[in-house]
């Protein structure tokens, strides 16, 4: 029997981080570190809300299935998800990894090639990649999408949120121009929150991890539909 997505909240960050450091490759089988779980800035977890969504999953599972397909959505098919977008932003610096224990997509936008600096304006060169992503979400409907928007420590606390949040929008809202349900997606920023750092903020590299988009893409099944249908009739 399949254990309910539900649970994951409850389940503890060292427990999760321990699933999760290291990710299986649906195309190779190999076991590697995750560079968007784990981060050189004392292994800070990152990946905005492990283990949940913006808002929680109840309404929001029950407003996206009204125009998802209602099927199932686990095993082959979300490794087939991870592996059609990996092909379609290969070359891009754009990343793919499985999250909150396998339960998840984590697709990470890169700093530079996304955003100019200091701006949420997504770079022209960049679109084709979105429109990839886009395409991919249209036909994998069965899932929430949460937009997560971070900076590096350079600069002031309200400007690195303002910015992180301008870019979250940025990114959710051109998903949505592209044809992905609104109902699916949510966005938020984090700022320079070092909770959520990836590297280390003390060099150039580790700030460059830092400046980043994240799409989280938590797919939900017919049970997930149901539990959820339940939970807000009680």
């Amino acid at each position: 029997m399949k254990t309910s997505r539900f649970f994951l909240a409850g389940i503890s960050a060292v427990a999760l981080l321990g699933t999760s450091a290291c990710v299986t490759d649906p195309n190779t089988g190999e076991r590697k570190v995750s560079r968007t779980v784990l981060g050189g800035a004392g292994g800070a977890i990152a990946g905005g809300l492990l283990g949940g969504v913006i808002g929680g999953k109840t309404g929001r599972i029950i407003g996206a299935a009204a125009g998802a397909a209602g099927g199932g959505y686990v095993g082959y098919r979300m490794d087939q998800q991870i592996k059609e977008l990996r092909e379609q932003t290969a070359g891009s610096g754009v990343d793919v990894t499985e999250v909150d224990g396998g339960e998840a997509i984590l697709v990470n936008l890169p700093d530079g090639v996304t955003f100019a600096t200091g701006s949420y304006t997504i770079n022209q060169t960049f679109r084709n990649t979105l429109d990839r992503v886009a395409e991919n979400l249209t036909q994998y409907p069965n899932s929430l999408i949460d937009v997560y928007g971070y900076t590096d420590s350079t600069g002031s606390d309200s400007f690195n949120q303002r910015l992180s949040e301008q870019r979250a929008q940025a990114v959710a809202d051109y998903l949505t121009s592209r044809g992905v349900a609104t109902s699916r997606i949510r966005w938020q920023g984090f700022g320079e929150d070092t909770r959520y750092a990836v590297g280390d903020n003390n060099t150039a590299e580790g700030r460059a991890l830092n400046r980043r988009v994240e799409i989280k893409i938590v797919p939900f099944d017919q049970s997930d539909v149901n539990a959820a249908q339940q939970a807000q009739g009680n």
